[in-house]
């Protein structure tokens, strides 16, 4: 059973209606002490980083994430998600985060004739295979909406970068964890090839 963790914030129902395309086998919950039933997580999320982490404190989601990477078991953190795995994030000040991934989110530096934040389609850039990309053709846009990125201290964990005026992070993974800067819910039909590639990855 994949569960879809509700902290507060982010596309609940997208999220959930694409992964309903793919399976029937997917369910958003709120209570982090129903972790344990999932074999597969998804922390989504839309907004500020320090915002993120406080919700995550305030409604003690921290130990049972913690807890169930530990256990071996897989997460998929998207846009916001996919930040709060790192160590920091500096927007509104610097602020720990869940230090699954060792690197900072910081604000995109881009050209001046470029606007944050950055809202649209763009193409992934491969930079290795990885079996969440399988069967992505290469220059199919994904949807992106953010003005914070991620700087991972190894860049072997990263599977993709896109560019905006300079080449940012798209997509990362270490063991049982992967992330996605863009949205593979509202990415469609090339997001449900990536869904359907996480729910069937490390089974």
């Amino acid at each position: 059973m994949i569960g879809i963790i509700n902290y507060g914030l982010g596309n609940l129902s997208s999220v959930y209606n694409a992964f309903r395309k793919v399976t029937d086998k997917v369910e958003i919950f709120e209570n982090p002490n129903l972790i344990n039933k999932y074999s597969k997580i998804i922390l989504p999320g839309v907004g500020s980083f320090k915002i993120g982490m406080e919700f995550l404190y305030k409604k003690n989601w921290i130990k049972g994430i913690e807890k169930h990477i530990k256990e071996g078991k897989s997460l998929f953190g998207i846009c916001l998600g996919m930040q709060l795995m790192f160590e920091t994030g500096d927007e509104d000040g610097v602020t720990n985060g869940l230090n699954f991934i060792k690197g900072k989110v910081k604000k995109m530096k881009v050209e001046q004739n470029l606007k944050l934040p950055h809202v649209g389609w763009n193409n992934l850039l491969y930079k290795q295979n990885h079996e969440l990309l399988e069967g992505i053709k290469k220059n199919v846009d994904f949807y992106f909406v953010h003005s914070y990125s991620c700087i991972p201290d190894d860049y072997n964990e990263v599977l993709a970068e896109f560019n905006y005026g300079n080449n940012f992070v798209a997509c990362v993974a270490k063991n049982n964890i992967i992330g996605t800067q863009f949205h593979p819910e509202k990415s469609l039909p090339s997001g449900l090839i990536l869904i359907k590639n996480f729910i069937n990855w490390r089974n």
